[in-house]
Formats: C-alpha cells, structure tokens, sequence
C-alpha cells in the first residue's frame, strides 16, 4: 500500500492580492466616479486608439510637459472643447490669518486661469 502525501494547504492569500481580486476595476472607478485622473485618462486613449498603456502614458505625458513648457514661457494652451489655460500676474493684496486676526500681506504672484470654451459651459447648464 502507497501511502498518500497530505495535500498542502493554500497559501494565505495576502491583503493586496484579496484587496485586487475583491475589487475589481469597475468598483474601483465607481468610488472614484467624481475625479477623472491621469490613470483614468491613460486609460480611456488606450481604449479609444488601440495603443497599449505605456504608449497612451506617454502620449499623455508628452502633452503634458508640452502644456506645462509653454505656460512657463509665458503663452496660453487652447484645448478644442474644454477651454484656454493661460497665466495671470496676481497684485499684492492683504489677507487675515487663519485662526487669527492678524493681518498679513499676500504677495503678488502667478495663477493659471481656465476660460472655459463656449460649447461645454452650454453643456453644463
């Protein structure tokens, strides 16, 4: 008579790996319904041209740092359908601290400012 080996046991499955198969993509973007991020965006072009993600990221990266370079230099960045983003010099201003009345001087500096494109602000009302 053959004596049987005892089967292992499974191994425990760790948090991560219970966490992953637990919530699967669609739960996870369902709790971040109200944010669209870089992840989701990389994503979204992968689906709509057929490139794979690490291309589509870098795409995105790319437009990115383009954007990023030419609001340093000063221009402005026109996006079909969503809006201008451009910089605006802010004036010196006074301000109260918080938590207390102390009055302090804001100094001048820099914002990016969006103006939204005609279209989507006809969308959102």
């Amino acid at each position: 008579m053959a004596t049987k080996k005892p089967a292992k046991a499974a191994p425990k499955a760790t948090k991560t790996k219970e966490i992953a198969q637990a919530a699967p993509a669609q739960k996870v973007k369902a709790a971040r319904a109200d944010k669209f991020g870089k992840a989701d965006l990389v994503e979204f072009i992968s689906d709509k041209t057929g490139l794979i993600k690490k291309r589509a990221g870098d795409a995105v990266d790319a437009a990115l740092e383009s954007m990023v370079d030419a609001l340093k230099a000063g221009g402005s960045v026109g996006l079909p359908g969503l809006g201008t983003l451009s910089v605006v010099e802010t004036k010196a201003r006074q301000g109260v601290r918080p938590g207390t009345t102390e009055k302090i001087t804001i100094p001048a500096g820099k914002k990016v400012r969006l103006k939204i494109a005609s279209p989507l602000k006809a969308e959102l009302k």
